[in-house]
């Protein structure tokens, strides 16, 4: 009997164990996700050989991130991953090692424009510092930068060309992508800059939102321009499946830089469009939750997941729920960016001792078989800027 009374015993106390261990786990805040990446984040600076090089993509079969130099697209997402991870601790040598990163880039503003991209090198690098600092030689940067931009704007077209090495194939050509680097110019035309450069905005968002959005609310991820009149030739694609398919992350900087185009401009029909490439990816998303790298991959489920897309669709959400009017639609956005945020902090995405990374499973270019289901740079600034976001409105996420 007493053998008995103490296995029942010792039984009910593993079962209130467990349930104790299991109800410790049900939630987490995104407080506490970044207190842990944060520290990730300081070990892995240590192991950054040059303020020059910086992290891109982590190989399968390596833990340790592979770098690029200042001139590669992603060269600023690095700094602004050092930006926010002292944007939440407040750690001063995450914050000397952000100033060494992000001047580093200083080149870029001062050189002539290879492409669009000057936006993700500089915004998400010199932007955040100056919006974090106030250094006024982050302002002067930042300027130069958006004048350099700018030098792409074709009028012929109302757009900036993306591509200049790529003329001879697309012609002048504007990607989605292109909407995020608007930012920039948004924020020199308030800061400083010439009217130019809001007008130029508004016009190839403008430009980008007629052409390029499909009637089902998909994008097509390149548009190709006649030079000289204007005219739109062709949609189609360069990093997505098929020319009418529906990219994955193309979808996303659609949701966020349309939502950017809104706030800063005040258009209603970059708000709706905005919606509508939100909902579209919202209708569209599969059982789990995350995006394949391409809607339409005939492969699916067997095909690739891309983790940066679901990052920056919840990014995108965040800033569009600031901006919708109805209290439904806040909700309903809000809550969208949760569960996508939510799901990147599971253990499938999460990359924990795996490597040095944040987040796992993304797809870069699977055209040209490059940077297929690996951590990826822009993955991780993402990721940071939606929890921070989710941080500031006090939300819990469960897991």
């Amino acid at each position: 009997m007493r053998v008995r009374l103490q296995l029942i015993l010792f039984a009910s106390f593993l079962m209130f164990s467990c349930a104790s261990q299991k109800k410790e786990t049900v939630q987490f805040s995104p407080e506490k996700i970044l207190d842990e990446n944060v520290k990730k984040i300081k070990d892995v600076q240590k192991t950054v050989k040059s303020v020059d090089q910086f992290p891109r993509n982590i190989p399968k079969g390596q833990t340790q991130w592979e770098t690029v130099g200042p001139r590669d697209w992603c060269s600023g997402f690095w700094p602004g991953v050092l930006w926010y991870a002292y944007e939440h601790s407040q750690d001063s040598g995450l914050k000397t090692s952000a100033m060494k990163s992000t001047e580093a880039l200083r080149q870029i503003a001062y050189s002539p424009a290879e492409n669009h991209d000057i936006g993700f090198m500089l915004y998400c690098s010199y932007g955040n510092g100056y919006r974090l600092t106030g250094n006024e030689d982050y302002k002067e940067v930042l300027l130069a930068a958006a004048d350099t931009l700018a030098t792409l704007y074709n009028p012929n077209v109302g757009s900036i060309l993306s591509w200049p090495i790529k003329k001879d194939e697309y012609k002048h050509n504007t990607i989605v992508d292109n909407m995020m680097n608007l930012e920039l110019l948004f924020w020199a035309a308030k800061n400083g800059g010439s009217q130019h450069l809001y007008n130029l905005s508004e016009s190839h968002a403008k430009v980008t939102m007629d052409n390029l959005v499909r009637d089902d609310a998909s994008m097509f991820h390149l548009g190709s321009f006649d030079d000289e009149t204007g005219e739109f030739l062709k949609g189609m694609t360069h990093q997505g499946y098929a020319d009418d398919s529906m990219w994955a992350r193309g979808q996303t900087w659609g949701i966020y830089g349309f939502a950017i185009a809104y706030r800063e401009t005040g258009n209603k029909d970059f708000l709706n469009t905005a919606i509508r490439l939100t909902d579209h990816f919202l209708e569209r998303l599969p059982e789990d939750g995350i995006p394949y790298w391409d809607f339409d991959d005939p492969k699916i489920p067997n095909a690739p997941k891309d983790a940066s897309a679901a990052a920056i669709a919840a990014c995108g959400m965040l800033e569009l729920s600031e901006l919708v009017e109805e209290k439904d639609q806040k909700k309903k956005y809000i809550q969208a960016a949760k569960d996508l945020t939510e799901k990147l902090s599971s253990d499938t995405y999460l990359s924990g001792d795996t490597n040095q990374a944040l987040l796992l499973h993304s797809t870069g270019h699977h055209p040209r078989n490059s940077e297929i289901d690996m951590p990826i740079v822009y993955a991780d600034y993402y990721y940071m800027e939606a929890l921070l976001r989710l941080k500031k409105l006090g939300l819990s996420i469960k897991q």
